[in-house]
């Protein structure tokens, strides 16, 4: 028979070292979960770098999108209104051109003398010329404007109150605002010392001499 020694009890086996190896690895996993907060931090930082700097690339780009496309309609709006003056230019240089035909059509219609073929030629001329923005201006009694009208003769006259076109020598044409030659015009002015005389009062409306 075996003899047990009475107050011993037998343990099991543990591997040696195992406590000692608990403690360290709870203590790593403490140190993991307080590391990953700060790992996460600093992905969230390089991220939120990141998205700034996409958001000044785009708004420099955008910038510069909204700058090209300024200087684009710049451009256009200059090439149309360049286009548009060389336009006038041709047309009022070939127009001026035609002024003293219109001017000798103009004389014969005054003298009677636009008849026949001559006058359906003539009338398609002047539709043509002003199909093509030609404006005639220049009339008998209108005031007179030294920046459309152009001074051929000069008298006084009793009925005008104001220097005033009394003949049209030539009519003045032009297209759009563009003046391709001013009215040839004869002017009267009031005649001296009229003005003078509207304003000095009569006897009458003085109340008539003094007497002594």
């Amino acid at each position: 028979m075996t003899e047990e020694t009475p107050g011993f009890e037998e343990k099991p086996d543990v591997p040696s070292g195992a406590s000692e190896d608990a403690e360290p690895k709870a203590a790593d996993s403490s140190k993991e979960e307080k590391a990953a907060p700060a790992g996460d931090a600093a992905k969230d930082i390089a991220l939120q770098a990141q998205l700034d700097q996409a958001q000044t690339a785009l708004t420099e780009r955008t910038a510069d999108l909204q700058r090209l496309q300024a200087e684009y309609q710049n451009y256009r709006r200059r090439v149309e209104r360049d286009r548009v003056t060389v336009k006038e230019v041709a047309v009022a240089g070939l127009l001026t051109e035609l002024l003293p035909t219109l001017d000798d059509i103009g004389r014969a219609r005054e003298h009677g003398e636009l008849t026949g073929g001559f006058k359906s030629v003539a009338e398609s001329l002047e539709t043509v010329a002003a199909k093509m923005g030609l404006q005639q201006f220049g009339k008998e009694g209108e005031p007179f404007d030294p920046t459309v009208h152009e001074a051929l003769m000069h008298s006084y006259a009793p009925d005008v109150t104001e220097t005033t076109c009394v003949a049209i020598l030539q009519p003045g044409y032009r297209i759009g605002e563009r003046t391709i030659r001013p009215a040839r015009v004869a002017v009267a002015e009031p005649q001296p010392g009229a003005a003078a005389k509207e304003e000095q009062p009569s006897d009458e409306e003085s109340g008539g001499p003094d007497k002594g």
